[in-house]
């Protein structure tokens, strides 16, 4: 070899030691702690410990029972550099296709990938069956998952918890960070093998705070008894959906919130769309129709324009804007001079017009004064059209500004009878509550509060509770004596037990159809509100029923049927006393 060779060979080697060395420099001085983090993080275990999800509990009479409870399950993590992808699909699609929570061919395709959750929410014997496969690179993490004791009862109240462990719906969705609790931290410094190690500083561990368990006021065996009476009620009738609101109508505390049809919480994927897990209740304000006569009629007593045996001349119809609002009932028997109280018997259109009239001042006329005091009630007394404030998710709805916009006089002559306006069935129970308990609107809760260890129940934090007289107990005991003479005018033969109370009011609505009411009656909503109690006392609950079905005219009948055999169920299943 010449000696020009041995010196370019001599001097390529120093250069690669240079080069060495300058490395070696940066990267024990310069990038040191920047290579430290990243052979800590070969050797760190990082590891979340979840928080078991608080149960739920229903009211068995005057004991707490838990209705929804967890189970053990496991979400299923790989390596996808040493894991097999055809040995891990074949497991996953033998024992837990319902379970995967990843599209493996994007997860085995990510360059560098060396941890991913393909299954979530895997049963213990699930997971132990696919664990007995022996496959490489396979881990199981512990976590929780929902059982729903009751079946389908009460699934449109309850809701459910998704794949991620977050609940939707109902008072999974509505109360979930309450639920759900807070995740822990485990952080340990592990051996060559990847086990974790007992000593040393960088150990942390920050324990799951579980969730609160939650004891709602809903009554289970009454539950499930009402939506037994509901389902039957719709298989009879052309409906395909109902709804029942029960609630105390002193206290404000829902016994029984059901939509029928139910899903099953525990297989919630298995519905045609979404609308399944609707809780018709406190979601979908709607139009209830002559039901609003009961607002329209308290506000002009209560303001001492009007008492029960009023006078107005009723014709049939009233012109209102030009357009002509007709009675629903057209017999010689209401023509002619009527009083206010045989206005609500026949739940006569011009009858709440006429209250609308004197609110105002007028006999003759619509004012401005007249859409102002209603919208007062409406709004301001009754929140109609509010959050009520219970606890769940719930729609606001809609009342029209008194002073603007095309039509107002007609817009407020159809809220006097329930249309023209959006409110919630939870709203329109609420303010009902008030028209017959004295005067009272009172916030409606469906919690009664945590429960501790003991088995305290511990009441919500940072709730408000709402208690305001409204209306006199004089305007109340009018109302109520109308609403008892109009259900017995209505109903003589025998439906109500002797011995009690039971007064009500009907509601039929037109449906908007492509932006304008169907005047055909193609299609109705209907609805009835009442209340139940000994007779000659105050009324202890107010049951609520709407049904409905896509296309189809169900009338207010059909819905105080089914009130008819609820009310009665509700007086044997809660032992209420008559008097006789």
């Amino acid at each position: 070899m010449s000696q020009n060779r041995i010196k370019l060979l001599k001097y390529v080697v120093i250069a690669a030691l240079g080069i060495i060395s300058v490395r070696l420099f940066f990267i024990q001085i310069i990038e040191h702690s920047e290579w430290l983090a990243k052979a800590d993080e070969q050797h760190t275990i990082l590891e979340t410990i979840p928080a078991e999800r608080g149960k739920i509990y229903m009211m068995d009479r005057d004991e707490p029972v838990a209705v929804v409870m967890n189970q053990t399950t496991y979400s299923i993590i790989i390596d996808p550099a040493v894991t097999d992808k055809s040995e891990l699909q074949d497991a996953l699609q033998t024992y837990a296709p319902d379970y995967i929570s990843a599209n493996l061919d994007e997860v085995y395709a990510t360059e560098g990938l060396r941890y991913y959750v393909v299954a979530k929410g895997v049963p213990h014997s699930i997971a132990t069956k696919i664990a007995d496969k022996g496959l490489s690179s396979v881990w199981f993490q512990r976590g929780s998952g929902r059982v729903y004791l009751e079946g389908e009862t009460a699934s449109g109240l309850l809701g459910f918890v998704n794949a991620d462990g977050l609940g939707q719906y109902g008072v999974e969705g509505s109360l979930n960070n309450l639920l759900s609790g807070k995740d822990g931290l485990l952080k340990s410094v592990s051996d060559v093998n990847n086990v974790a190690l007992s000593i040393g500083d960088d150990n942390i561990k920050i324990p799951a705070e579980n969730g609160q368990d939650v004891v709602l006021s809903v009554d289970r065996s009454l539950e499930r008894g009402v939506e037994e009476i509901t389902v039957d009620a719709v298989n009879s009738t052309v409906a395909t959906n109902a709804s029942v609101l029960i609630m105390n109508a002193n206290t404000g505390e829902v016994l029984t919130m059901a939509n029928v049809p139910n899903y099953n919480p525990a297989d919630y994927g298995n519905v045609v769309d979404a609308s399944a897990y609707t809780n018709y209740v406190t979601e979908v304000p709607y139009e209830p129709a002559s039901i609003c006569k009961n607002f329209a009629f308290s506000a002009a007593i209560n303001e001492g324009v009007m008492t029960p045996d009023t006078t107005y001349f009723n014709q049939g119809y009233e012109i209102v804007d030009d357009w002509k609002i007709n009675n629903a009932t057209q017999t010689s028997n209401v023509y002619g001079t009527i009083s206010m109280r045989t206005a609500l018997y026949w739940s006569l259109n011009t009858g709440s017009i006429y209250a609308l009239k004197l609110l105002g001042g007028s006999t003759t006329d619509i004012t401005q004064q007249g859409r102002e005091k209603l919208y007062d009630y409406y709004y301001n007394k009754f929140r109609l059209g509010q959050p009520t404030g219970i606890e769940l998710i719930e729609a606001i709805g809609y009342i029209e500004d008194p002073n603007e916009g095309w039509g107002r006089d007609s817009t407020y002559a159809n809220m006097t009878f329930g249309q023209n306006l959006q409110i919630t069935m939870l709203q329109t129970a609420t303010a009902f509550s008030a028209v017959v308990n004295g005067g009272y609107w009172r916030t409606p809760s469906i919690v009664k509060g945590t429960m501790s260890a003991d088995g305290t129940i511990n009441p919500l934090e940072n709730t408000e509770k709402v208690e305001d007289q409204i209306l006199t107990s004089d305007t109340s005991a009018m109302m109520r004596e109308m609403l008892i003479h109009n259900r017995d005018y209505k109903v003589k033969d025998g439906t109500d037990k002797p011995g009690y109370d039971v007064g009500g009011k009907s509601g039929t609505a037109q449906v908007v159809v492509n932006g304008a009411y169907d005047d055909t009656y193609a299609q109705l909503i209907g609805s009835y509100i009442g209340f139940v109690a000994p007779s000659g006392e105050m009324p202890q609950y107010i049951i609520m029923t709407k049904m409905w079905g896509e296309g189809q005219s169900i009338d207010s009948g059909i819905a105080m049927d089914l009130f008819n055999s609820l009310s009665n169920y509700v007086i044997d299943y809660l032992k209420i006393k008559p008097n006789i």
